[in-house]
């Protein structure tokens, strides 16, 4: 990575600090990493400003002036929701990207870090993906509206920066999971979708599950509290406008991530495919040699993250108070070693 990707170190320590969704699961793990810093958190909900409409964003910036902003408020879903309702996912996502990059540059914040998507990359590119494959092939027809979205927030950061001198940056996440994560089975994506009918299909004693497609797509996950830990190292360390991927390193194919989230829950059922049902992209790997030179490495596996989404979701469908696991330092998981 040039030097010059490293500048200024950004001090967190006093400063207000706007993470837009802050409800949704990335907000809420930013959230969660933000309060260990000794800055002032800013939110506020979608029922008191629509960020789809530029009055209210800019109206509510300039009271309340934050001086570092995570652009983290999104329209997201699954292959379903996309394709249900492209539209919707196209004009929120880039009405709510605008306002709120332009709404900074307009009042004066510091720094903003704006979080894409991996899905922003072509359907059928060289593996692991690099950051400088970006409108290098089409796109992916399943979240194309979503991802046409995500890249205009990405060439906004750029162009804000190059015309105004702005210090906006922007991160590539690959796949996320965790806590508040999407449960429903019609808008959710493939990992917190497979929790929930393996958790349903053991309940109700079913011996087979049907995953759709042929399985063999291979995706990569990374639990959205180490997200909130790179975002975090990102604004402090990152200076750059291109974007920095951020990922866990290594993939999994979708029929090995049922049988591991199987063995989680406890499912001892099997598994059938609808070869009906769309794939997706074949594989989506992120290089994320950039983040490791800047010093970040993930630090929770995948097994471990998954056992604890799962019990934070069981916790909170059961209608109890569910505590968040801190993981690091736990000895006692779940017999998953062969995994």
């Amino acid at each position: 990575m040039p030097n010059d990707a490293v500048g200024q170190s950004m001090e967190l320590r006093g400063k207000r600090v706007w993470v837009t969704g802050h409800n949704g699961m990335v907000g809420s793990a930013l959230l969660r990493r933000l309060a260990q810093e000794d800055c002032t958190l800013l939110v506020v909900d979608r029922s008191a400003v629509d960020l789809t409409c530029q009055a209210a964003t800019e109206t509510w910036m300039e009271r309340e002036q934050p001086e570092i902003v995570f652009a983290a408020a999104a329209r997201v879903g699954g292959i379903v929701a996309n394709a249900t309702y492209p539209a919707d996912f196209l004009y929120e996502n880039m009405m709510i990207t605008a306002n709120v990059i332009h709404g900074a540059y307009r009042t004066g914040v510091e720094k903003l870090l704006y979080l894409g998507s991996s899905c922003i990359y072509p359907r059928d590119t060289a593996q692991p993906i690099r950051e400088e494959q970006l409108l290098t092939g089409s796109l992916e027809k399943t979240n194309e509206a979503y991802a046409i979205a995500k890249i205009a927030g990405v060439k906004l950061v750029e162009t804000y920066a190059r015309q105004y001198g702005c210090r906006f940056v922007s991160v590539m996440p690959t796949n996320l999971y965790g806590p508040n994560d999407n449960f429903d089975l019609e808008s959710s994506h493939v990992l917190p979708a497979l929790i929930r009918r393996i958790h349903e299909a053991k309940i109700q004693g079913q011996s087979t599950v049907t995953l759709w497609g042929s399985g063999r797509p291979r995706r990569e996950f990374l639990h959205a509290d180490d997200l909130a830990d790179a975002c975090v190292w990102v604004m402090r360390h990152y200076e750059q406008p291109p974007p920095i991927n951020i990922g866990a390193g290594s993939d999994i194919t979708i029929a090995d991530l049922a049988a591991m989230i199987a063995e989680i829950v406890g499912y001892e059922g099997g598994f059938s495919f609808d070869l009906s049902r769309p794939d997706g992209t074949p594989q989506k790997l992120l290089d994320t040699s950039k983040m490791g030179d800047l010093g970040w490495l993930p630090s929770l596996s995948l097994v471990d993250g998954i056992w604890a989404t799962y019990q934070h979701w069981l916790a909170t469908e059961a209608g109890n108070a569910a505590p968040l696991i801190n993981l690091k330092g736990r000895s006692a998981l779940p017999s998953v070693g062969a995994l």
